[in-house]
Parts: structure tokens; sequence; C-alpha cells
């Protein structure tokens, strides 16, 4: 396996979600939305502005995301989580201070007893990262 990619889904605020976590972390953020697309023709107005598909690409690290929700409906939970690895101390602290923005403070940043800086955060889009920094 050469890496795992994280794709969420969302339920018409996609392209704000990615929008902030782009923001929060960098990268390079492109979007298509219903419109753009096909399946445009094929779906009522109001889909017309949600989000196909959004890739953020930010070096090693890629995140999907969509506004494309099954029959059934959006059922947000703590099932997935986005784990960063980060590369220094200065950049698990930005991450975890930009994305804290309008979210929840899970486990603050504590060394563990295996050397690992390590915290979690639940984000304002019910979304949950773990971020970690092995010196």
């Amino acid at each position: 396996m050469s890496r795992i990619i994280t794709y969420l889904t969302f339920n018409g605020n996609c392209l704000e979600a990615m929008r902030f976590y782009q923001a929060c972390l960098g990268g390079t953020l492109e979007f298509q939305t219903v419109e753009e697309s096909p399946l445009s023709d094929n779906l009522p107005s109001a889909f017309k502005k949600y989000i196909l598909h959004a890739t953020l690409n930010h070096g090693r690290a890629i995140l999907l995301g969509t506004d494309m929700v099954s029959e059934k409906g959006l059922k947000k939970g703590n099932s997935i989580s986005m784990m960063i690895d980060c590369d220094s101390e200065n950049e698990i602290r930005t991450y975890l201070s930009n994305l804290l923005e309008g979210g929840k403070l899970i486990a603050p940043l504590e060394e563990n007893y295996w050397g690992t800086l390590f915290g979690e955060v639940k984000d304002k889009f019910e979304n949950y990262w773990l971020l970690r920094y092995q010196s």
C-alpha cells in the first residue's frame, strides 16, 4: 500500500470546510461543483452549487471531500479521524491552534510515555484530528 487518503463527506458545506482546512494546514485546493459536471442535468438546481469533488494537496498529505450524500443522509461521528504527522513542535502547535477555531479540544498536547507529543481536536465541522510529533 502506498498511502491512505482521507475522504470526507459533507452536507452542503464542503467548500467552506475545505477552505478552512486549507487556511489551517496550507496546501493547494482544487474543486468541482455539480454544476460544472455532466451530473448537472440530472440533479435538482439546489444541488448545482454543491461540491462534487474537492482535493487539498499539501506535500505527501491529501484530503478529499464532497457534498454528495446518499439518500440515507449524512451521519457524523467519531469513526473517522485524520492523523497529521508533524515535522516540528511549532508545526503541531500551529495546526492544533488553527483547527481549534470553532472546535473543541479533546486531548491537549502532551508528551506520552514513548516520547511522542500528541493531541486531539474535534473541529467546527465535527471531524476528528489527531496530531503527533515524534522528536
